[in-house]
């Protein structure tokens, strides 16, 4: 059982300070400081501590790893190389049935592999795709659960944040996540768009077969790809801009060649390279590092305050009670997977991925481990039910980030809720197979690393 006068307090106070609404950075902090010192019993240990943690964060080239994937993704989207690559996987399925959600589903899927944010995709394919489709007279619920649905993939298909999020967590080779998320990335992919086709079989009124052969009448500012001049010339250099990039910077990691915080810098660089080749003017250049500093720096400091938390977590003692807790309770493996899978899921509902696993990794992850489960594919599974939980009410972030883009007062929010269950059940029942057949994310780390 817990000792209520030190790991019972700080499991208490931190639930407690992000229920009222305190920010997660400051919650940890509070919580770290107030767990060393019952542990302690002593300021000045306190004070070490947080110093000494923050020396190590500072020198501590792998936090780099962040901002520079997210230049690299801000380049890229502000390059339109990725606009570009959208409206040739659009034309080029002029006869496929559900045409615009398929091409949005294959067009997160590339922007994936050059952000590592769903909140970017989400964003920037409401803008793009779902004009397109509310035109062609697609259900604007379902077009714009598609459009949700399918960004989560920017967070499983590397370079990922929550990647990189769970790598300094756990001390694992971001490497080997990165190449553990990409055969999950692409069935879950695979599967949105089985989705997409049964639904429009089913009921063809979702994607607007009756409307064929009516005019398609675009709003006045929106984007139209079909309007959109695609040169040949403009076409292969984004191909091969965005193709280069992907291959060079994954590769180098995977084989290899370089780090990933230097991975992430020559893609940052190359990324750079391309946006000016596309015209970026100087102007550009100043709002993309501003817009990555705005969202990046939050995130620094949490993960700062996520180490001083975990070290507080290893004094006290609180990991090893709680891991003790679960061996002891003659629960199988499976029902702690599905309390795990739970608690990722509601936390999901109220706040944003980075601060769910900032919060629960380093105490369910020594939990997993424990039961015999398998380190990558958990890590990869952790991440899937997090995402899921980002789709589902009262506060999904995805879905209020869609529709906050689309500006639309005659769809609610709760349409695109509803429209998004299909998409967290497929990721749910991903992640329950993934756990029984771990080789899904093991084969290509194991074979290439």
């Amino acid at each position: 059982m817990f000792d209520f006068s030190t790991e019972g307090v700080i499991i208490v106070l931190l639930l407690s300070l992000v229920m009222l609404g305190v920010h997660v950075a400051v919650s940890l902090a509070v919580t770290s400081a107030v767990g060393i010192y019952l542990t302690t019993g002593k300021l000045h240990v306190v004070q070490a501590t947080v110093a000494s943690t923050s020396a190590e964060a500072l020198r501590d080239f792998t936090f780099a790893v962040i901002p520079l994937f997210m230049l690299m993704g801000e380049f890229m989207g502000r390059s339109g190389a990725v606009t570009d690559i959208y409206i040739a996987i659009n034309r080029s399925l002029r006869t496929v049935p559900a045409r615009l959600g398929i091409a949005t589903v294959l067009g997160n899927t590339v922007f994936s592999f050059v952000t590592g944010v769903s909140i970017a995709s989400a964003a920037a394919f409401a803008r793009i795709g779902y004009p397109e489709m509310k035109a062609h007279g697609y259900n604007k619920g379902f077009a714009l659960g598609t459009i949700a649905g399918s960004s989560v993939l920017g967070m499983l298909i590397p370079p990922s944040v929550l990647m990189i999020v769970w790598g300094i967590l756990t001390e694992q080779s971001i490497g080997r996540l990165f190449l553990a998320g990409v055969l999950p990335g692409m069935l879950l992919a695979t599967l949105f768009i089985i989705y997409i086709l049964i639904a429009a079989r089913v009921r063809p009124d979702l994607v607007g077969q009756q409307m064929q052969d009516a005019p398609v009448v675009l709003e006045e500012g929106a984007f139209d790809s079909t309007a959109h001049e695609l040169k040949p010339a403009q076409f292969v250099v984004s191909v091969v801009g965005v193709l280069g990039i992907i291959c060079s910077v994954l590769g180098g990691i995977w084989f290899g060649i370089f780090t990933p915080t230097e991975g992430a810098g020559a893609g940052a660089a190359l990324a750079l390279l391309l946006a000016f080749v596309k015209g970026m003017t100087g102007r550009g250049f100043i709002d993309a590092i501003y817009a990555v500093g705005k969202t990046s720096a939050p995130i620094l400091i949490l993960l700062l305050c996520a180490a001083l938390y975990s070290r507080t977590l290893a004094m006290s003692g609180v990991t090893t009670e709680i891991r003790s807790f679960f061996v002891d309770s003659g629960f199988g493996a499976w029902t702690v997977f599905a309390i795990i899978i739970l608690i990722w899921f509601i936390l999901g509902m109220i706040i944003d991925s980075i601060s769910i696993m900032l919060l629960t990794v380093p105490i369910v992850e020594p939990v997993a481990m424990a039961f015999g489960f398998d380190q990558l594919t958990f890590a990869i599974v952790g991440i899937i039910a997090i995402e899921a939980g980002l789709l589902t009410p009262p506060f999904g972030l995805l879905v209020y980030t869609v529709k906050a883009a689309i500006r639309d007062d005659s769809v609610g929010v709760q349409h695109i809720f509803w429209s998004a269950i299909p998409y967290w059940l497929i990721m749910l029942a991903l992640a329950a197979a993934m756990m029984a057949f771990p080789f899904i994310t093991n084969v290509l780390p194991n074979a290439l690393m």
